[in-house]
């Protein structure tokens, strides 16, 4: 499920873009309410009175008060300590005499539209510069986005020369070594094991034309010693093709999960306990893949089992999920997960139980495949119970 922060994410530079927006716009309305504030206070005025003779009579300097419809107001103190108001009304206009013409960038509503046009202004103009500076980020993310994903050819641009052309450039060399190291890798094993079936084949056969003499067991382990290693053969070939994305695994198809699984109970000899409703589970993906996972969950279970083993199939909304039980040893908390990794066993286990280690992998791989998961449980009396989910729309 994608979290909603991931859903409503905005670009980066959508973000810068109404940064700088909101931080004009801001300024633009504390500027022009500061003016506003300003233009309703007039400034102070020095009022003199004079007589006849310029004696002065009082003198102040006070602030004028707006009366509407009469004009203005001055408050003077006298030297007598009496108080006089004088009034400036408004100029009378003549009958058909308009107002006066207001030019629109004086007073405070002008500047409040030129502080508008500057903020549009800027907004128009920081868009493409902001959105030229993030584009390359963009970029860069999809870039790692695609290496990410499995696609080790995807490389960035390097344009420019600061910071994050020196970035990609960094990156795209280590991708580089990182999909050479791994091309090489995979070669190597694909290779080698290539190269051991030959030797394999020479040793069958000169089992088969061995002196009838020789002792059955020696034969029998023998046997057993070139049937494990054809099988870590197969799943190093398997594993390298599963951890190759571009690589074709086969056709994806309908498949019908319980058909599949009743299949290999009866191979192995577990038993099949089917979905309640008793309808079969079908998904969307590769039969040979998902059934060499259902056998290699069953291989392992009965490797270690020491009594029944069995498999239950259940519907959890859109996802198959198939339990794989048994009575064995059980697999302590701390190594349920790491028993997922290549090549990892637990303590005497390849001593006392064969295996080559690649079977848990691969069934990670294949429910990774088809968008699943695997995970390891413990169970009531003891033993394991391994859980693959496939989603059904998997593919």
């Amino acid at each position: 499920m994608v979290p909603w922060q991931a859903r409503f994410r905005v670009p980066l530079y959508l973000r810068l873009w109404l940064a700088v927006v909101l931080a004009v716009a801001l300024l633009t309305v504390a500027f022009g309410w500061l003016w506003r504030m300003n233009a309703e206070q007039p400034p102070e005025r020095e009022v003199i009175i004079r007589n006849e003779s310029g004696e002065v009579l009082g003198q102040d300097k006070t602030r004028p008060v707006r009366i509407p419809g009469q004009g203005m107001e001055f408050q003077v103190d006298m030297k007598d300590g009496s108080t006089l108001f004088v009034q400036m009304p408004f100029r009378r206009r003549s009958a058909g005499e308009g107002p006066p013409p207001r030019p629109w960038i004086r007073g405070s509503e002008g500047l409040l539209w030129i502080l508008g046009i500057v903020a549009l202004a800027v907004a128009v103009g920081t868009y493409p510069i902001i959105r030229r500076l993030t584009q390359r980020l963009d970029d860069l993310r999809l870039g790692v986005e695609r290496w990410g994903e499995g696609d080790l050819s995807a490389r960035i641009e390097e344009s420019g020369s600061d910071e994050l052309a020196f970035l990609a450039q960094r990156f795209n060399h280590a991708a580089e070594r990182v999909e050479t190291l791994i091309k090489s890798h995979k070669s190597l094993l694909a290779n080698a094991s290539h190269e051991l079936r030959s030797p394999l084949a020479r040793i069958r056969m000169g089992l088969e034309l061995m002196n009838p003499e020789a002792a059955p067991a020696f034969k029998e382990e023998i046997q057993r010693n070139i049937a494990e290693l054809d099988q870590l053969i197969d799943e190093i070939l398997l594993a390298s093709r599963l951890d190759a994305r571009e690589s074709d695994i086969g056709t994806v198809e309908a498949v019908d999960i319980t058909g599949l699984a009743a299949e290999e109970c009866a191979r192995a000899g577990a038993e099949l306990v089917p979905t309640q409703d008793g309808r079969p589970l079908v998904v969307q993906g590769v039969a040979k893949l998902l059934r060499r996972g259902v056998r290699n969950l069953l291989e392992n279970a009965r490797r270690y089992s020491d009594g029944p083993v069995s498999v239950e199939l259940q519907r959890e909304g859109n996802d198959a999920v198939v339990r794989v039980r048994d009575r064995g040893p059980g697999v302590p908390a701390d190594e349920r997960e790491r028993i997922f990794e290549p090549f990892y066993r637990l303590s005497g286990a390849s001593e006392r139980f064969g295996g080559v280690g690649l079977g848990l992998a691969l069934v990670r791989s294949i429910a990774q495949r088809h968008h699943g998961s695997v995970r390891c449980d413990g169970q009531d009396g003891g033993g394991a119970c391994f859980v693959l989910r496939i989603p059904a729309r998997a593919g």
